[in-house]
């Protein structure tokens, strides 16, 4: 059910890009990706625990890693962590190195391709007007 509801989402949008053209101005880089990662906690541990187990695998030592540049950390209450960097698409392994060194045993994690739908949404107000 999950699956099939973020199936769903993905391909509305994708149909909603997909009829909507990039603003001339929006600029993209080419040679980088974003990506969302879930950080759930575990609920069978307590903040206490997960922040020893942080500490233990120096998790905030090397996340996030110096490729990557932190669009959005915030903290999603009952969830975890939702955090979107932005990382040249070469260092990906770089980023799935440190979360699984770092943040498992803390956080079940989940990895989301993500883009700015922000100028997307403008173009489309501004064409409607």
């Amino acid at each position: 059910m999950k699956r099939t509801l973020l199936m769903t989402i993905i391909l509305l949008s994708a149909g909603i890009c997909g009829a909507q053209q990039l603003p001339k101005d929006a600029k993209t880089a080419s040679d980088s990706i974003m990506i969302t990662i879930f950080l759930k906690h575990q609920q069978d541990k307590n903040l206490k625990t997960i922040q020893e187990i942080q500490e233990k695998n120096k998790f905030l030592e090397m996340f996030p890693p110096k490729e990557a540049r932190v669009v959005s950390w915030y903290v999603m209450m009952g969830i975890g962590q939702v955090v979107t960097v932005k990382i040249p698409a070469k260092d990906l392994r770089a980023l799935n190195l440190t979360i699984e060194n770092g943040a498992w045993g803390a956080y079940t994690t989940e990895f989301y391709p993500t883009y700015d739908f922000v100028p997307v949404w403008q173009n489309a107000l501004k064409s409607k007007k």
